[in-house]
């Protein structure tokens, strides 16, 4: 059986820990960088029993070292957005296929089939960004769907609201993805109601004029398009999986991805239930990279179970969707 049809298939916490476990093991022993880093931790297979004794690789090696397991060619290498540092975030994608069955799995379980859906982008096009995970993400979306109006609008607004005034079949949904900058500049010049209508705010606004809050954002883009609800995804270039969010900023996983807080001083150390921390990431999608991987993100948990980003560590680089522009 093939590792995509065993991380889609987890359906209990004991499965995802018992995932988590082996591919630790099956990272340590194939991606170097990787384990040397676990062992400056002091941690070695034998040590690790549960999800949180496994050590979160710094996010900032995907951009120094070469975080990957094995030694065949990558199919792709997805490069970041852009950062103040002189070099790009790079995580080479072992298998396409992964990446596709993971977002297509993901997406369908908080939205439904992909093929209900008619796909707009306020991104670049895939020839235009061909090293963009975020754009990857929106043409596979839109492949799916082979819908004939399907399309990208970041270099023709006037053209997006052309098309978000099409009739179209009531069954047919209609899903607009965005950088957060883009959706904000159209939102500015073309306002209207355009429901039925879901918004998909990807993040970014690092460089660009002063930053908003979310609440601030959404409440914005909501008056803007009159839609009731701002959606966001929350992905990144070193994941192969995506947390989806149905309005207020508060996102929720698939099963094979799991969000966790460490101290916001103490990176070895976990946060207490309420506090703010730094946002820890397993997904078991990224199997021959690195699946456990610790952000400069911050977050907060809700009672719930959902989680929030608040923002990003103040000593940060400027990284992010947004710069794609």
């Amino acid at each position: 059986m093939e590792i995509q049809e065993h991380f889609s298939e987890i359906s209990s916490d004991e499965g995802f820990t018992r995932l988590a476990l082996e591919t630790f093991r099956y990272q340590y022993q194939h991606n170097p960088v990787y384990q040397i880093y676990a062992k400056t931790r002091g941690t070695a297979p034998e040590t690790v029993q549960r999800v949180e004794d496994i050590p979160f690789l710094p996010i900032e090696f995907f951009r120094s070292h070469t975080v990957y397991c094995g030694e065949a060619p990558p199919q792709a290498v997805f490069l970041s957005s852009g950062t103040t540092a002189p070099e790009r975030s790079r995580h080479r994608v072992a298998d396409l296929n992964t990446y596709r069955h993971a977002l297509l799995r993901g997406f369908t379980r908080f939205y439904g089939p992909p093929e209900n859906f008619q796909f707009l982008a306020l991104t670049p096009t895939p020839e235009q960004r061909p090293d963009s995970s975020l754009v990857f993400m929106i043409q596979t979306l839109m492949d799916q769907s082979l819908s004939p109006e399907n399309g990208y609008f970041l270099t023709s607004p006037s053209g997006l609201t052309a098309r978000l005034r099409q009739r179209r079949p009531p069954e047919k949904k209609v899903m607009l993805i965005g950088l957060t900058h883009a959706l904000l500049k159209f939102a500015e010049e073309y306002q209207g109601d355009y429901s039925p209508l879901t918004v998909v705010e990807t993040g970014g606004m690092k460089g660009f004029q002063q930053e908003i809050t979310r609440e601030e954002l959404h409440a914005s883009l909501s008056s803007a398009f009159g839609v009731e609800k701002i959606h966001s995804e929350y992905g990144m270039t070193e994941l192969l999986s995506q947390a989806w969010s149905s309005g207020d900023g508060l996102f929720s996983t698939p099963p094979w991805m799991k969000v966790f807080l460490r101290e916001i001083n103490d990176p070895f150390a976990w946060a207490e239930t309420g506090q703010t921390g730094g946002i820890n990431i397993v997904d078991l999608a990224n199997r021959e990279s690195c699946s456990f991987i610790a952000t400069q993100d911050l977050g907060r948990f809700h009672p719930d179970g959902l989680f929030e980003v608040l923002g990003r560590f103040q000593a940060s680089d400027a990284r992010g969707c947004s710069l794609m522009i």
